[in-house]
């Protein structure tokens, strides 16, 4: 569902829209984790972001495309 989101708002300036929801996701699976394990607060040491991306394999292609031109310039 996220690569689906990502890739139609790719286009354009969308990198600050991509982090917060970058941070959104995170925060939400370090959540479930913790409450899963009846744990409080999110666990940031426990379950840092490279454990989410390599571990997880959690979607991490927020990537903004820059598309040239379709057609080349007149002038």
């Amino acid at each position: 569902m996220l690569r689906g989101w990502v890739n139609y708002f790719a286009v354009g300036h969308s990198s600050e829209c991509f982090s917060y929801i970058k941070d959104w996701v995170e925060k939400k699976v370090r959540r479930q984790l913790a409450q899963a394990r009846k744990r409080k607060g999110f666990c940031w040491k426990r379950w840092n972001r490279s454990w989410l991306y390599d571990t997880l394999r959690l979607f991490n292609g927020y990537r903004v495309r820059r598309d040239g031109p379709k057609a080349a310039p007149t002038g």
